[in-house]
């Protein structure tokens, strides 16, 4: 395989990898249809183009076309890919997208004698750029093939490959599940602390609880980290907490497979009631969800 990536998707995750990648030896060939966001690409050494088709033209074959785009628009790239694409290329959905729709892209390009694998990459943007966590779904054989992408995209032995077509996803799927569980524990427990008698610093109450503890985690520090950016009343913050995809599609597989997950979807309906009933346990989790993804502290 060539050194050479054909990429698509150029927002927070995909500029962030793209930059990791180039300063690993990659070549990007990449496309956004955002200007802006191909002009910040082309600053940190990637070669951008107009259309999917002159990225897959200028790619070497036989070629890995890396896909990171919302899972929304997965189908249509894929779609548009099957087309461009000849018997050998691989593609690598890097995106959060459903399992079943990854199983259907697989098939679909293997009648076309694409490979496909399906990518679950967790650490947010910041996960991107310094080392993400990569849970593989697909042949093994394929996995094999492009293992020094992997290496290169994850940090020091964050990355795995972990089932056929499919598993990487469903990986994904449940790790996302889990992270509502944990954020909203975290969050209704910092909540209750606040109306405590007592007068904590939450701040630094986030920050030794980081320290050595039974509950020391990512989460736990990147909540000190919006206290000491947000203040400990988090005024500037929404508390109305979005919600994606993932956590739906945990729940509901959950359920088909007749495997209670309380915690999850308690998690899941305080997101969606968090517009009409907003407090400080929303305005925690979307403090979280900026820290570690980049989103909006001003949803409404």
């Amino acid at each position: 395989m060539h050194n050479i990536v054909g990429y698509i998707g150029l927002g927070k995750m995909g500029l962030n990898m793209t930059k990791r990648l180039v300063k690993k030896g990659w070549r990007i060939v990449a496309y956004d249809p955002s200007p802006k966001a191909s002009l910040l690409a082309v600053k940190n050494g990637v070669d951008t183009k107009l259309s999917i088709a002159e990225v897959a033209e200028d790619t070497p074959r036989p070629r890995i076309f890396f896909v990171m785009v919302p899972h929304k628009t997965v189908v249509a790239v894929i779609k548009e890919l099957s087309k461009l694409l000849e018997p050998g290329d691989i593609v690598i959905d890097g995106g959060n997208s459903h399992f079943e729709e990854s199983i259907k892209h697989f098939e679909l390009l293997k009648s076309k004698k694409i490979e496909f694998l399906d990518a679950g990459i967790s650490g947010g943007p910041m996960g991107a750029l310094k080392g993400a966590c990569v849970m593989v779904g697909g042949e093994a054989g394929i996995f094999k093939k492009t293992e020094e992408l992997f290496k290169d995209i994850a940090q020091a032995k964050g990355y795995a490959y972990v089932g056929k077509s499919g598993a990487g996803h469903f990986a994904k799927m449940i790790h996302n599940g889990i992270e509502y569980g944990m954020m909203q524990s975290l969050s209704e427990g910092f909540a209750i602390l606040k109306r405590s008698p007592f007068k904590y610093d939450l701040e630094k109450l986030a920050d030794l609880y980081s320290t050595g503890s039974v509950i020391e985690s990512r989460l736990t520090g990147w909540l000190a980290e919006a206290y000491k950016i947000y203040g400990k009343d988090l005024k500037k913050v929404s508390g109305i907490v979005a919600h994606t995809g993932e956590g739906d599609w945990t729940v509901e597989i959950a359920r088909k497979l007749k495997v209670d997950a309380p915690a999850i979807e308690q998690a899941l309906i305080y997101r969606k009631n968090s517009a009409k009933k907003k407090d400080y346990t929303g305005k925690i989790l979307s403090a979280l969800r900026n820290r570690f993804g980049g989103h909006s502290i001003n949803n409404k």
